[in-house]
């Protein structure tokens, strides 16, 4: 707002006389009307709120009325028995349960949903705690928070910028916005320089910016925002102003829901209506209704898959570890599936996609261009030495210093030049440090009985005081045709995005004078891509997923980078941070479906950005590492941080961080995050076929007129929290495919039942449903019993057992249903593991899980039916060994018919193959 005005009228702006600064009465004003210096934020939702929301959902209602109706039907069967008895635990049990799992998923959304949100606290953290003003003609120091629009604020080296300023004064300054604008290396500040026009952040070099460190020179300026209205408030802004999303598998769960919720509703009600015409047509509908309205929550109950919350959150944490091994640490729980359905991944450069670290990667000596791979001491031996010389960063006991000289000094180490040893042998005995006017360097060394004067800087400052160039160890006059070639050798490294600096040497004796220099030669830099990350975009490209660099360098240094890695072919598909300002949403909608790189762009610029590609149907995930990228992080539908450069906001930010700041790494967890999901759908899969199979089996048995279910509510309940439960979280620990990474991006609104999941869950489900259902059956039919009032004779029989009427037939016929239930859906889950190849891999790949879950379900169940007192609490007696050969034949349907449809499709896969050859 301020960068194209001087720094006298923003002065006059304000009011304020910079030798003065602001009055005590002034500052006590401005600080009534424009509030504290510091970031707000807003007020959390509480847990117990969160915990409460958690009970809106349809499923969960269903189950909750279910549970009230039994409790009210315990109640009245105990007032109305005769003689009448006290409510006990056999009437509560299926309500405990029934409450139980409701409460349970109720505290797992609590737990999943309650994720402190950091970024904010993260970011007042990056404020400065104090700040040195000028007020009322004195140096004072204030607290940070105090600081008004007008204050002088004077910075030094090593302080951190307490606000918004527009510079007065500036000595050599230079701060480091990395954090805040992406720029790598420290910028230069220039109070004197005023723009044509409004800039972006990042080429605003005469304002400085709250949470900023001065990492060179000094200089004053006048505070021009406070607050909420820096650069850095704009961010906490933006972060406050962006929820958290569903995840695509979530906004599947709840339509899911939904559509369970209600249709379990309209079941029940059919059901009960039913139940109700049979007891009335019987004339025993005032004597039996409790018995129809229990038999309704039972469906209700088989309807409703209840451990489907908790083994989904089982086998998302199971993600979490396999991504733990890919270096990715996952801070929500549901982000971990939504990596499968990337297909837009937007990256920074510094450090993601290059090494963060500056290296020289060419050099210009003796006439000669070469590359890294053809450095040599001998032809490279002056520039190296001059150029590790005339720098003041150290490297060998830890580095410390401007990057760019770093990688001079390392340049140097490559070939065993070591600093120190340098300095030792030629120590510095005077300097001309760098400054911003002169953009060189000089530094005098005593070498031997002469001095030595390197001096190192921008080229075209280096060559105007340049007379002389050292050639193969000798100098002689410099010509224009040496003129000319090194500005072909520099424009080679421009053209390759390199830093270039050139390098000269002088003898002299007295003060240093930058003058009648002899030329030795150029090196260009560069912060190098990692090796891993162009197989990594080559690998998305394969996958359907596209790479974009965003990034906050300049325009020609991305494109660059991103040319090597693969990600951008032509300069067209480069944009900038301004033709981002002038675009409208919907051209930006356009724009994002072809350019692959944003340069020079602001935190705004990068949420537009990631708006944009969600608008266009895309599931974006967006890296970063600095306070600038934060509301992009939340923006995306997965925000990635980097684990090792990432600042403490960035990471509060997103979803998951990476350990290793890698690019490749984001290729290894998109690919664990597409096989968690293709567990999730398995696992989905297997739980609604069974409870399909259950509302079969119940639905059917009603609707036929038997006046009793082959199940009630606990057999159903124990089936779908552990026996179900139990083979689902082993499918969620299988084995990811192969060739995962050879498919497209699934698209973020299809169903988990696409691609077959419909004929899966009601195929099998229906064949569960039967064979339960035979089970029941099975052994009146075996007596003689064939028709359903024949049925309803012999399920009546009853027996006093310990002083209570038992219908023994029933019970039996009961444990038979809910033993072939069990086990049905144990041999099922062998099947599911590959729905189109046969079970016989699940040998090979060695997922013990599979196996702990079938041999621990069918203990647990054998533990239900054969123990005293369990069994009894369970209302189902012990089998003996002809009724268990009943039940293994009928488990086992399921797997037969996996087999028979496997072969079946690897037939057509035949006959197709030799058609093709035809």
């Amino acid at each position: 707002m301020f960068e194209d005005k001087s720094a006298a009228k923003t002065l006059e702006n304000f009011k304020v006389d910079p030798a003065k600064g602001l009055m005590p009465g002034e500052v006590e004003n401005k600080q009534k009307i424009e509030g504290p210096n510091k970031l707000t934020e807003k007020k959390k939702k509480s847990l117990f709120l969160i915990f409460l929301s958690e009970f809106k959902d349809p499923m969960v209602i269903v189950l909750f009325i279910a549970a009230l109706i039994s409790l009210g039907i315990g109640i009245y069967n105990a007032v109305t028995a005769y003689p009448p008895r006290a409510y006990g635990f056999e009437d509560m049990a299926d309500v405990i349960i029934i409450f139980g799992v409701v409460i349970l998923n109720a505290v797992i959304g609590t737990i999943q949903e309650g994720r402190a949100e950091k970024a904010l606290e993260a970011l007042k953290k990056l404020s400065s705690p104090t700040a040195t003003v000028r007020r009322n003609g004195q140096l004072v120091e204030v607290k940070a928070e105090e600081l008004v629009r007008g204050d002088i604020v004077i910075l030094e080296e090593g302080r951190t910028v307490p606000a918004d300023l527009r510079l007065i004064k500036s000595f050599n300054l230079k701060t480091d916005e990395s954090s805040l604008t992406g720029e790598s290396l420290p910028v230069e500040k220039d109070a004197d320089i005023v723009m044509s026009d409004q800039v972006g952040i990042g080429d605003r070099v005469n304002e400085v910016f709250m949470s900023t460190p001065i990492v060179y020179g000094r200089g004053e300026g006048v505070v021009i925002h406070t607050g909420m209205y820096t650069e850095i408030g704009k961010i906490a802004s933006a972060l406050e102003g962006n929820e958290d999303e569903d995840t695509p598998l979530q906004k599947n769960l709840a339509k899911l829901s939904k559509f369970l919720g209600y249709l379990t509703l309209g079941i029940v009600v059919l059901m009960f209506g039913v139940s109700l015409i049979h007891e009335a047509v019987a004339g025993t509908l005032s004597t039996d209704w409790p018995q129809a309205l229990l038999n309704a929550v039972a469906l209700a109950v088989a309807a409703i898959p209840e451990g489907l919350p908790a083994v989904v959150t089982i086998v998302l944490a199971m993600g979490m570890q396999k991504m733990v091994k890919v270096n990715t640490i996952v801070r929500r729980l549901a982000s971990v599936e939504t990596l499968g359905a990337v297909s837009v991944v937007c990256s920074d450069k510094t450090g993601t996609l290059t090494q963060n670290k500056m290296t020289v990667v060419k050099a210009y000596c003796d006439e000669r261009l070469v590359d890294k791979e053809h450095f040599d001491k001998n032809h490279l031996g002056l520039l190296a030495e001059g150029m590790s010389l005339c720098s003041d960063a150290t490297v060998d006991g830890g580095i410390y210093g401007d990057p760019t000289e770093v990688a001079l000094v390392e340049f140097a180490n490559g070939f065993n030049m070591h600093k120190a040893d340098l300095e030792k042998a030629t120590p510095r005995i005077d300097e001309f440090p760098f400054d911003s006017v002169r953009k060189m360097m000089s530094t005098q060394h005593q070498k031997g009985d002469k001095k030595v004067v390197y001096t190192k800087g921008a080229m075209d400052q280096i060559l105007k005081n340049t007379t002389q160039i050292m050639v193969g160890g000798k100098t002689r006059p410099i010509t224009q045709i040496d003129f000319d070639k090194i500005a072909n050798a520099a424009a080679v490294m421009a053209s390759e995005a390199l830093r270039v600096l050139a390098l000269t040497i002088s003898y002299q004796e007295g003060e240093i004078q930058e003058k009648n220099l002899i030329f030795v030669g150029l090196v260009g830099m560069v912060d190098p891509p990692r090796e891993a990350a162009k197989p990594a975009v080559a690998t998305f490209k394969k996958a359907g997923i596209t790479t974009i660099m965003i990034t906050g360098d300049h325009k020609d240094t991305a494109f660059a980078i991103a040319k090597q890695l693969g990600i951008a072919e032509k300069p067209e598909q480069c944009m900038s941070g301004d033709q981002i300002d002038a675009c409208s949403e919907k051209e930006l909608q356009e724009k994002v479906k072809t350019v692959r790189v944003f340069a020079r762009v602001s935190p705004q610029n990068k949420v537009s950005i990631v708006k944009a590609i969600k608008a266009n149907g895309n599931i974006a995930a967006m890296t970063g590492d600095g306070v600038n990228d934060a509301p992009s992080l939340k923006s995306a539908d997965i925000g990635i941080a980097m684990g090792i450069t990432g600042t403490d906001v960035a990471k509060g930010a997103a979803d998951m961080v990476l350990t290793d700041d890698n690019f490749a790494s984001i290729e290894k967890a998109v690919e664990e995050g597409r096989g968690i999901y293709a567990n999730i759908r398995k696992t989905i899969l297997f739980l609604i076929s069974s409870n399909i199979g259950e509302v079969v089996c119940m639905f059917v048995t009603i609707a036929l007129g038997l006046r009793w279910p082959p199940l009630i509510a606990i057999h159903l309940l124990w089936v779908n929290l552990i026996t179900d439960s139990l083979p689902a979280v082993a499918l969620g620990a299988d084995k990811k495919p192969d060739d995962i990474m050879n498919d497209r991006p699934r698209d973020p609104k299809e169903s988990v039942f696409a691609h077959g999941g419909y004929a899966i869950t009601f195929g099998y489900g229906a064949l569960i449903g039967v064979a339960t259902l035979a089970a029941f059956v099975l052994i009146p039919w075996s007596k003689g019993y064939f028709t359903i009032d024949q049925l309803n004779q012999y399920f009546a029989v009853t027996q006093t057992i310990d002083g209570r009427s038992v219908q023994v037939n029933l019970e039996d016929a009961r444990s038979m249903a809910f033993c072939v239930l069990s086990f049905s859906e144990l041999f099922h889950m062998l099947g599911m593991t590959d729905v189109r190849h046969s079970f016989v891999r699940v040998f090979k790949d060695k997922n013990l899980l599979l196996w702990v879950a079938f041999f621990l379900g069918a203990g647990l169940q054998a533990f239900v039916i054969l123990t005293p007192g369990v069994n009894d609490f369970f209302k189902v007696y012990s089998i003996d060994g002809l009724e268990w050969l009943y039940v293994g034949l009928l488990s086992i349907a399921p797997l037969l018919a996996h087999e028979v449809v496997v072969f079946v499709l690897w037939i057509k896969k035949k006959v197709a193959m030799k058609k093709a050859k035809a």
